[in-house]
């Protein structure tokens, strides 16, 4: 799928948004689990806690920057038909990807406020730090 221009579409609604990021939530859930039981599986000694947290982050990672720096959409984005853009043009980076995943998770844990800021502006403060945009690729603007 070719990477779209952020200013030939309109931005994405906070509801699509949020609505593809609980089917990647699913997705990632499932995904962490296996994680979770390879770990166990392979080492049967008592596993540091603070490791395991690092691995599954790591797990995260990789699952949105392959996604997001190869097409531009999650699993979830592709059903809510929405595309994360660079500013720039093309695909977030592997770096952007990190950013926004960074910014996102700093977002979430400030009770959700950078995507509240969505209502307000065309971008989330994730969108804003990283360079990035959110755009509705579905023909219609629901």
């Amino acid at each position: 799928m070719p990477a779209y221009r952020h200013d030939h579409y309109p931005p994405a609604s906070l509801l699509r948004q949020l609505a593809a990021m609980v089917y990647d939530s699913l997705l990632i859930f499932a995904i962490l689990f296996v994680a979770v039981g390879v770990i166990i599986l392979f080492d049967q000694t008592a596993v540091n806690p603070s490791l395991i947290y690092i691995f599954l982050a790591i797990v995260i990672f990789i699952f949105y920057g392959w996604f997001w720096n190869r097409s531009g959409q999650t699993l979830g984005m592709q059903v809510w038909k929405i595309q994360i853009v660079s500013e720039f043009g093309g695909y977030p980076s592997w770096t952007i990807s990190f950013l926004r995943l960074i910014f996102a998770m700093f977002s979430f844990a400030c009770f959700g406020i950078g995507y509240w800021w969505r209502i307000f502006r065309p971008y989330t403060w994730h969108d804003k730090f990283s360079q990035t945009r959110v755009i509705d690729i579905s023909g219609n603007s629901n």
